[in-house]
C-alpha cells in the first residue's frame, strides 16, 4: 500500500485540500470554491494536491474524507426541489406556530425564518399514537393515496413524515412511507421516528422537514461524487464528515443530510481537541475565521463541546430562536459573517459595520478582481500592507491593491476618514465582531475565556487572530502547520463516529429497565451499522453513552455524558450522581429537594484512533526576514519584518510586530507579542502583558 489519504473540506469562499501520507508527508492546496457545480472545485483542488505530490488517483488507497457546505448552502439559500409535510390531524400549522417563543419580547414585528413547506404542502393524515407507545388508530391507505396524488399533481420530489408522538412508536410513520412509495416510487420520504426521534413536536417537525428537503440534493451530490471517484480510479468510496465531529460512509450520509449541516466547522472543532491533546492543554478556545464566516468553539478537558441542539438560518445572528432548530448532536459553536470576503459597510446611524453578508468566491473581495465592488475583510488587510498583495496563494493568484484601496476609499469618505483609517476599522470591527461571539459563546455555558490559549487556523484566522486575542485577554495563540486547511486536516485525524438520540421521557426513579435495554440495544446495533458502513470491523467498535437529563418541572435538559453504559448497573442514584454536578457547574446551584428525568437516551458509535499525523521539515538554523513591510497599525505606519515560514526554525524567537507568510494564509502578530517556533512546526506567540496561568 502506498498509503495516501486525502480529504477536501468545500467551504463558501475556497474549498481546501490536504494529502497525507502514512509516513506524514503532507500536501495542501486551495482553489476558488465554484458553487455552480461543487464537485468542479472538489477534483481541481485534487488534481493539484495529487500533482504536487507526483501520484496518481490509484495511489489514494487509504480514506477519502469529505466536509461539504452542500446541505447548508441549500438550507440559506432556499435551493431545495418542491418538499411536503405530512402531519397528524389538528398539526397542520406546526411550522407556522413554532413554538411559541419569541427572541425578543419587545418587537411587535418580530421576523422569523420562512418555513421551508409551506401552508399548502401541508397535509393531515387521521391518526393517532398515544404517548404510552400505543396505537390509537392506524392509518388509513385509502387517506395516504389520496394524499399521494396531491402530491404528484404539485410536483413534489420530497416528503416529511412527522406523526403525533412517533418517537415512542414509528409504526404509523412507516406505514405512511409504505403507502406514498408503493404510489410514488422515486419520492424522498423522510420519518421524524428516523431522523429525529425525540419529543417536542415542532422541533421534530422541523429537523425533518431539514431533512427532506435537502435529501434530494445531497444523495445526487454524494452518488456524482462515489461515481466520479470510481470513475477516475480512487480504490476507496468517500467518508462523510458530520456535525456531531464524526466520520461516516456516503449512503448513511446521503439519508440524514441534516447530520452533515455544520459538517466542515465540525472538523475544524475536532483538530482543535487533536492540538489541544498534543500540547496537553485542557481548555483552550478553537478560533477558525474562513471567507465567509468565523467560529469559535471551547475546547473543555480536551474534547470540544457538543449540543443537542442548534439553529440554522437566523434572522439575527445573536439571538437563539430566530432561526430553524435542528435537533440533533452537533459541535457545540458560534458562527458569524465574519470571514475575509464579508462586506463592509455603513449602516444608518453611520456606525462602520463587517457583514454578515459575504462576496464568497463569486465576485469575491474587489482586490480578487472577479468583479466584486464591496470592500471586504481581505480588502483591508491588503491596504493594511499585512496580505502581500503579489505573494496570495504564493503568487498564483495576485490581487489588485489599488482597487482595494479605491473601494476603502470610497467607504472612508461615508465616514468622513482616508483608505488607510477605514481599512483600520474595519479589521478592529471584524475582530470585536468575532470577540464578542466567542465572549457570548462561552459566558452561555459557565466558562471563563479570559486567558485561555487560542488555536489560529482557517484561511483569515492567523491574520486577525493574535488582535481577537487581546480583546479576549488570553495569553497565547498556537498557529499550527497547514492551518489554512485545518479543517480538511481534521476529517483524516478524526475516527469514524456516529451520534444517536432517542426519546425516553421519565422520571428516575420510575425507570423501565427492559424499555431501556431495548432503546439502547436498537442505537448500538444502529451505530454498528454506520460504522461497517464506514469500513469499520465490528470487532474494532466503541461505544460512549450519555443521557439528557432535568429536574422535574424544568423546561430544558442538560446533556450529560455517563461513565458507563447505564444497562449493567441499572443504577438512578448513579445517574443523579453524574447529572447534579454538570447542573452545578453551569447554573451554580443543586436542588436537592427536587427529582430529576430522563429526557433522551444517547450512544455514541466510534471506530478507532487515527494515528495520522502532518509532518514539517524545519530550517537547519534560524531564517532571516525576507522583507521589510510597511503596514498601518493603530499607532500609525510601523516597518514590520516578514519572514517566510518555511525558512524559520526550532527554537526560533523573534518580537512582534511581525509578519510570518506561507502559501496559503499570512500569520500577523502584533506589538507586546514575542514569537517561538516549536519542534512540532507550530509557531506559537505569548503576550508579555497578559501572562496568565490559565489553560
Amino acid at each position: 500500500m502506498s498509503g495516501y489519504a486525502l480529504a477536501v473540506d468545500i467551504g463558501g469562499t475556497f474549498t481546501d485540500v490536504v494529502l497525507n501520507n502514512r509516513d506524514g508527508r503532507t500536501w495542501t492546496d486551495k482553489t476558488l470554491t465554484t458553487h455552480q457545480d461543487l464537485l468542479e472545485g472538489f477534483f481541481r483542488a485534487t488534481g493539484l494536491a495529487m500533482e504536487r505530490a507526483g501520484i496518481s488517483p490509484g495511489d489514494v488507497d487509504d480514506v477519502v474524507v469529505h466536509a461539504t457546505t452542500v446541505v447548508t448552502n441549500a438550507l440559506i439559500q432556499r435551493k431545495g426541489p418542491p418538499t411536503a409535510l405530512l402531519v397528524t390531524e389538528g398539526f397542520r400549522d406546526v411550522l407556522y406556530i413554532r413554538d411559541e417563543h419569541r427572541y425578543d419580547m419587545y418587537d411587535p414585528q418580530i421576523e422569523f425564518a420562512e418555513p421551508l413547506v409551506p401552508r399548502e404542502r401541508t397535509f393531515t393524515v387521521s391518526e393517532r399514537v398515544y404517548a404510552d407507545a400505543s396505537v390509537g388508530k392506524t392509518v388509513d391507505a385509502g387517506e395516504i393515496r389520496e394524499i399521494a396524488t396531491k402530491l404528484k399533481d404539485a410536483d413534489v420530489e420530497s416528503a416529511a413524515v412527522c406523526l403525533l408522538n412517533s418517537y415512542k412508536n414509528g409504526s404509523n410513520e412507516v406505514a405512511v412511507r409504505d403507502t406514498l412509495l408503493a404510489e410514488l416510487p422515486d419520492l424522498y420520504v423522510s420519518l421524524s421516528s428516523e431522523v429525529a426521534p425525540q419529543m417536542r413536536e415542532y422541533l421534530r417537525a422541523s429537523t425533518t422537514v431539514i431533512n427532506a428537503f435537502t435529501e434530494p440534493i445531497t444523495r445526487p451530490y454524494l452518488r456524482a461524487l462515489i461515481e466520479k471517484l470510481d470513475a477516475m480510479g480512487f480504490p476507496n468510496e468517500p467518508l462523510i464528515m458530520l456535525s456531531s465531529g464524526g466520520i461516516i460512509g456516503a449512503e448513511i450520509a446521503g439519508h440524514f443530510p441534516v447530520r452533515m449541516i455544520e459538517s466542515g466547522p465540525a472538523a475544524g472543532a475536532l483538530v482543535a481537541s487533536y492540538f489541544a491533546r498534543r500540547f496537553k492543554i485542557d481548555n483552550l478556545v478553537s478560533f477558525d475565521m474562513g471567507g465567509t464566516t468565523a467560529k469559535a468553539c471551547i475546547i473543555q478537558g480536551g474534547e470540544p463541546l457538543v449540543t443537542g441542539e442548534f439553529e440554522v438560518d437566523r434572522r439575527y445572528r445573536f439571538k437563539p430562536g430566530s432561526g430553524m432548530p435542528i435537533t440533533i448532536p452537533s459541535i457545540d459553536m458560534i458562527e458569524i459573517g465574519a470571514g475575509g470576503g464579508s462586506i463592509a459597510w455603513v449602516d444608518s446611524l453611520g456606525l462602520l459595520k463587517t457583514g454578515p453578508e459575504s462576496a464568497g468566491s463569486e465576485p469575491g473581495p474587489v482586490s480578487y478582481g472577479r468583479g466584486g465592488e464591496k470592500p471586504c475583510v481581505t480588502d483591508a488587510d491588503v491596504v493594511l500592507g499585512i496580505i502581500d498583495a503579489e505573494n496570495f496563494l504564493g503568487g498564483d493568484m495576485k490581487l489588485d491593491r489599488k482597487a482595494a484601496e479605491k473601494a476603502l476609499g470610497k467607504l472612508g469618505e461615508q465616514l468622513g476618514v482616508g483608505a488607510q483609517d477605514a481599512a483600520l476599522g474595519v479589521f478592529s470591527v471584524v475582530g470585536e465582531s468575532m470577540a464578542a461571539a466567542a465572549r457570548a459563546h462561552a459566558t452561555d455555558r459557565g466558562i471563563d475565556y479570559r486567558g485561555l490559549p487560542l488555536l489560529a487556523f482557517g484561511g483569515a484566522g492567523p491574520v486577525h487572530a493574535c488582535y481577537v486575542a487581546e480583546l479576549l485577554e488570553s495569553s497565547r495563540v498556537i498557529y499550527p502547520p497547514f492551518a489554512s486547511v485545518l479543517s480538511a486536516f481534521g476529517t483524516l485525524v478524526t475516527p469514524a463516529r456516529l451520534d444517536l438520540v432517542h426519546g425516553a421521557l421519565g422520571r428516575l426513579g420510575d425507570i423501565d429497565w427492559a424499555t431501556v435495554d431495548s432503546t439502547l440495544n436498537e442505537l448500538v446495533a444502529e451505530g454498528t451499522r454506520g460504522l461497517l458502513d464506514a469500513g469499520i470491523q465490528e470487532d474494532e467498535a466503541r461505544f460512549a453513552y450519555g443521557a439528557d437529563m432535568r429536574y422535574v418541572g424544568q423546561q430544558f435538559e442538560l446533556t450529560v455524558n455517563l461513565d458507563d453504559d447505564p444497562r449493567k448497573a441499572k443504577d438512578p442514584k448513579a445517574l443523579r450522581r453524574q447529572y447534579e454536578p454538570a447542573y452545578e457547574a453551569l447554573y451554580g446551584v443543586r436542588l436537592d429537594e427536587m427529582d430529576v428525568e430522563i429526557v433522551s437516551w444517547r450512544v455514541t458509535a466510534l471506530g478507532p484512533d487515527n494515528d495520522r499525523e502532518g509532518t514539517v521539515t524545519l530550517a537547519d538554523k534560524a531564517g532571516d526576514p525576507k522583507a521589510i513591510r510597511e503596514v498601518t497599525l493603530t499607532g500609525g505606519v510601523q516597518a514590520v519584518p516578514v519572514y517566510d515560514r518555511t525558512a524559520l526554525a526550532a527554537g526560533q524567537q523573534f518580537e512582534g510586530p511581525v509578519i510570518i507568510e506561507e502559501r496559503e494564509t499570512t500569520i500577523f502578530v502584533l506589538p507586546g507579542w514575542r514569537v517561538e517556533v516549536h519542534p512540532s512546526g507550530s509557531i506559537i506567540a505569548h503576550s508579555a502583558s497578559m501572562a496568565s496561568t490559565k489553560g
